[in-house]
């Protein structure tokens, strides 16, 4: 066989070989035929085909109001708190609000977090409308997240002279009295001394108890017993403790636990049928009624550390003076404890020389103040404090 007859047979091969690929691609052979490839043509002229795949359903969405920062129970929702985004249909709550206008400006009536939509049933017009609820009092829907409210007793001289209102802030002044103790029996001192006495028998005699204790004396053979003339005076120490507390509240709460924006009942005016309101005719000589302004108790917003601090301090019937602070002021500072020492030592004081002459009458105090005194007896009186 000469090469001119191998090569014609090497070409029918070929030929052969491409009719079965080009049969068995279009599924004449049993394949499945290869879809031809789509695309786009270039500037270039060459054909783009796009990557292969399946074809997503498109997400069907609906604009909805979400908050966009943490909105408290009872705060009036500012401008700039909420936005418009897209949510899928799907999931979609009941109620939604698509429109920022009507969220704007009213109350939340419960805790909405940062993303969640807002639905028409978290929102109420006024504070009335939580209160009718069910859902709480009005104190509990303005404190702010992370404080406590707490309520200790006041007087006109302690609160300021009752200056201090709903919104104003105010510091804590609390003072201490120091006294020693012995530290096994937790009792002021000095301790009682029983002095004792061998008889002739052996027998033991406990003479009475006096107050003081027992020292050496070279004047005498035996120790003397030294007590006080007076009860132990107490060392005096002032200080300011909690700054910048919010009053919630002066006096006691109204029963249905609602005490913002209450307007008062108006009274009604008789009507004469048929003719122009009648005024009420004016008693002549009535004296008007005074009422007296004399709340005892007075309720702050604190930490809850802070809480703790005043409820021991009113355990332990520690007296408290209020301090009241400016509307543009929330900052803290810190201040040195007042003590007798402090006061010698700030101011320059001296100690008065003892001389042979004195006045008269005496001066034995500067005020006459009684250590356990109740809080409520200067405001309840009426009368200026002696």
């Amino acid at each position: 066989m000469n090469r001119r007859v191998l090569l014609l047979l090497l070409l029918l091969i070929v030929a052969a070989a491409a009719l079965i690929l080009v049969l068995f691609s279009q599924g004449l052979l049993g394949g499945s035929p290869t879809p031809a490839p789509t695309g786009v043509t270039n500037i270039l002229g060459t054909l783009e085909v796009p990557p292969s795949g399946p074809t997503a359903t498109p997400l069907k969405l609906t604009p909805i109001v979400v908050a966009v920062q943490k909105l408290p129970r009872g705060i009036v929702i500012p401008e700039g708190a909420v936005d418009v985004q897209q949510w899928p249909v799907d999931n979609v709550p009941y109620y939604p609000i698509q429109d920022p206008k009507l969220v704007i400006g009213r109350i939340a009536r419960t805790d909405i977090e940062v993303g969640m939509p807002i639905l028409e049933t978290q929102l109420v017009e006024n504070l009335f409308d939580i209160r009718l609820s069910g859902r709480g009092s009005d104190a509990a829907a303005v404190i702010p997240s992370g404080k406590v409210a707490i309520a200790v007793p006041i007087d006109r001289l302690t609160n300021v002279a009752h200056a201090p209102k709903s919104g104003d802030r105010i510091d804590v002044i609390i003072s201490f009295l120091f006294v020693d103790v012995d530290e096994e029996f937790q009792s002021i001192k000095p301790n009682k001394v029983s002095l004792t006495s061998v008889s002739q028998d052996g027998t033991i005699q406990i003479l009475q108890a006096i107050e003081g204790r027992v020292e050496p004396s070279g004047d005498f053979p035996n120790p003397v017993v030294v007590g006080p003339s007076e009860r132990q005076r107490p060392r005096l120490v002032t200080q300011r403790t909690i700054q910048n507390a919010l009053v919630l509240y002066v006096g006691m709460f109204p029963p249905d636990g609602d005490f913002l924006g209450r307007r008062p009942t108006p009274t009604p005016i008789p009507v004469t049928p048929g003719g122009p309101p009648t005024p009420t005719p004016v008693q002549s000589g009535a004296t008007p009624t005074s009422s007296v302004y004399n709340p005892d108790i007075i309720t702050l917003v604190v930490d809850p550390q802070d809480a703790v601090v005043l409820a021991w301090t009113v355990e332990a019937g520690l007296p408290m003076y209020f301090t009241l602070r400016s509307a543009q002021d929330e900052s803290t500072s810190e201040t040195l404890a007042v003590s007798l020492d402090y006061m010698l030592s700030t101011y320059q004081i001296p100690q008065p020389q003892k001389l042979p002459y004195g006045l008269e009458p005496p001066i034995t105090s500067i005020r006459k103040l009684a250590i356990n005194l109740n809080l409520t007896e200067l405001g309840g009186s009426g009368q200026s404090a002696p």
